[in-house]
């Protein structure tokens, strides 16, 4: 397949985009553009410091837009925030993205994905998550429109899930808290696991996928560290900082409990609330706790080992990595970090960030 060069990113200032934006540029292979609403932005002045890494303003819900950027480029890696747009909406543009990208000459596209739940659980509702099967309808589709395309443009998956790192911080489905001084994570989990990813593996990954492309044309590449069940994370993280912790398995009502003033609200902030298709914090949160507790999603290990043989394996590898860098930088421990007054300083969700507001 021809070489790629030059990688528009729509997603480059979210958690997952800006270490995709890092492994794509930092030993100079590929220059990236990045599409921001405002390049003054910290996160983008971030990016910019990495080198190789040049701006275009403006929204992926504009065509001359994407058509600015994806004539401007090679590659394309896509990933759109659903929780900006909700489910409909994300679903029309990602689609859209991928036809222009088509069209404006873009030699290989990876669209950022997630599993299509709905259609893993047999089409059983209770497992209907909205932000995640808005992406995998996508996923599906370009994997169907690449058997008649991938000669005239390659397309991969880069199908991810939960970052790990989103057990450590505020604002979150799964945001710890500090009980009579220990780690709690109460959430509605049973004896199932959830499918973690690393953000720093996320690099490597797409980087693979951009590398390889006659191997990564027409690849769903589904990653993760492992099934993490939330016992094990618990007493993983005694282990690593001597502080105690423990999992709180809790029903579904008493998870919204304490956000049932807003868990009725639109899951995609930008979403219509009068529009019937629109899914609730509540019903796409429900969904997605299923899904993990009944055992819906796999992952196969082998392939990843193969694809990056240096990928962390274990949540307690994470942790042991995280209190490392922690050491080598003075940076903040875990423990340090889940503190009242520290964990939502910075969340790692860009949304929750923003306070979940902005454009479409």
């Amino acid at each position: 397949m021809p070489t790629v060069s030059r990688i528009f990113v729509i997603g480059a200032t979210g958690a997952q985009g800006a270490h995709v934006v890092r492994g794509l540029v930092e030993d100079g292979r590929y220059e990236v553009l990045a599409l921001t609403r405002d390049a003054k932005s910290t996160r983008a002045r971030e990016l910019a410091a990495l080198g190789n890494v040049s701006f275009l303003e403006g929204t992926f819900a504009d065509e001359a837009i994407l058509r600015e950027g994806m004539r401007a480029c090679d590659g394309a890696f896509v990933n759109i925030d659903g929780f900006n747009t909700g489910e409909k909406t994300e679903i029309y543009w990602a689609m859209r993205a991928y036809e222009i990208a088509l069209e404006e000459g873009v030699r290989f596209f990876v669209y950022g994905n997630l599993d299509y739940t709905l259609k893993k659980a047999g089409y059983r509702s209770q497992f209907r998550t909205g932000h995640y099967d808005g992406k995998g309808r996508v996923g599906e589709w370009i994997l169907q429109q690449n058997g008649s395309n991938g000669d005239r443009m390659g397309a991969a998956l880069f199908t991810s899930g939960p970052y790990i790192e989103m057990a450590f911080s505020g604002q979150t489905p799964m945001t710890p808290r500090i009980e009579d001084g220990v780690v709690t994570w109460r959430v509605p989990l049973g004896d199932g696991a959830v499918v973690h990813v690393a953000l720093e593996d996320c690099a490597d990954y797409v980087r693979w996928l951009f590398d390889h492309q006659e191997r990564a044309n027409g690849m769903d590449l589904e990653v993760a560290i492992e099934h993490v069940r939330y016992a094990d994370l618990a007493a993983a993280f005694e282990r690593v900082t001597g502080h105690p912790a423990r999992y709180v398995d809790t029903d579904l009502d008493s998870y919204f409990a304490p956000i049932n003033a807003v868990a009725d609200r639109p899951a995609g902030y930008n979403a219509d609330p009068n529009d019937k298709s629109t899914m609730s914090f509540r019903d796409n949160f429900s969904g997605f706790w299923n899904q993990w507790k009944y055992g819906i999603i796999t992952r196969d290990y082998g392939l990843l080992d193969e694809i990056h043989p240096k990928r962390i394996r274990s949540a307690e590898e994470w942790l042991r990595r995280e209190e490392r860098r922690a050491q080598d930088t003075g940076g903040p421990t875990l423990w340090e970090r889940i503190q009242p007054d520290a964990i939502n300083r910075r969340p790692v969700l860009k949304m929750s960030e923003d306070g979940r507001r902005g454009a479409l």
